[in-house]
């Protein structure tokens, strides 16, 4: 009598027999699907593989693509900076301009370090304002990453987002303060401020923006090297503010280098590193000082350090894309 495997492998059962004998079952399950052919299909959807450093030319466009998350995520900490203070975006105004302020009464009133430049106010008004927005995009720039862990590690984006859009924030808040300090740089030069020089209004003011671009440019490049510094080195961060005392009282910020530097190849070199160049480069857009003339070769200065720290810093925080979130 023939009998069929199902009731061969039941007597076999019943009889607390042995093994079923091998051929009588079934065939394993062999998979055509390779890790390769996987791989291929998730690249198909649009996927990417973690922890590995993206084409240039792929990590470019899929920031573009971005443009809008960067823009809303800037404006976002615009709008939540000091919205918990009673006066709120005031400060974004008053901190420069009370900073300014103490600047001018002891610098520029009392010790009179602002000798050699005719409208001291303007002059300290305006270092004090470009250089907070040089200052604050640095720091800010630094925090963009260790700050972010929690962004960084649950949603897939180029981290070059962060940088940038922490550069964006800062200048959606410097446009008012522009406005005050255009008011009071003029208002300076009038009534009892009459032993200071008058400012008066000029077709160089409309080339500030453009100065003004071509400095947050400059700080991208900046924020793109903190960035990864500190992601790195956290450390990194607790220096930024020593270093930034440094270029302030090296940048001219409230006095005039070339008044106070002798020697002409420091004063060559403090005059032409980039802090000091869009200083001069904004102070000259502003303001009618016969020492701060406008002239192309601060513009090239200004282009060039603009272009060598944009793309420099730009390739320099990309190289580090795969370690983001991961140190």
């Amino acid at each position: 009598m023939t009998v069929s495997p199902s009731k061969a492998e039941a007597a076999a059962r019943a009889g607390g027999g042995g093994e079923t004998p091998a051929s009588l079952l079934p065939a394993p399950i062999v998979s055509d699907v390779t890790s390769e052919h996987l791989r291929q299909v998730a690249l198909g959807a649009g996927l990417q593989p973690m922890g590995v450093l993206p084409p240039l030319r792929q990590y470019l466009r899929d920031l573009w693509a971005r443009r809008t998350f960067t823009w809303e995520l800037a404006s976002s900490k615009a709008y939540a900076r000091n919205r918990n203070n009673y006066l709120g975006q005031a400060w974004s105004v008053l901190t420069p301009l009370l900073n300014a302020i103490v600047y001018i009464i002891v610098f520029g009133i009392i010790l009179k370090t602002t000798r050699g430049v005719d409208n001291a106010i303007g002059f300290i008004l305006v270092g004090t304002f470009m250089f907070r927005f040089f200052e604050l995009c640095v720091s800010g720039g630094g925090k963009s990453i260790r700050g972010n862990t929690s962004l960084v590690r649950a949603i897939r984006f180029p981290r070059a987002v962060l940088p940038v859009s922490v550069v964006l924030a800062e200048l959606v808040t410097l446009g008012p303060a522009i406005v005050v300090m255009f008011v009071v740089t003029y208002l300076s030069g009038l009534g009892e401020f009459s032993e200071y020089a008058y400012v008066p209004v000029s077709w160089h003011w409309l080339l500030l923006p453009v100065a003004v671009v071509l400095l947050a440019v400059f700080n991208v490049g900046c924020a793109f090297v903190m960035a990864r510094w500190v992601a790195k080195a956290p450390d990194v961060q607790n220096l930024i503010g020593f270093a930034m005392r440094f270029l302030m009282y090296g940048s001219g910020v409230i006095f005039s280098i070339q008044h106070y530097v002798g020697n002409e190849v420091i004063q060559t070199i403090l005059e032409r590193q980039p802090v000091a160049v869009y200083l001069e480069l904004t102070r000259a857009c502003v303001l009618d000082e016969p020492t701060i003339p406008l002239t192309w070769q601060t513009w090239a200065w200004g282009v060039g350090w603009a272009v060598v720290f944009a793309v420099g810093g730009f390739l320099y925080f990309w190289r580090g894309e795969e370690r983001y979130g991961r140190d």
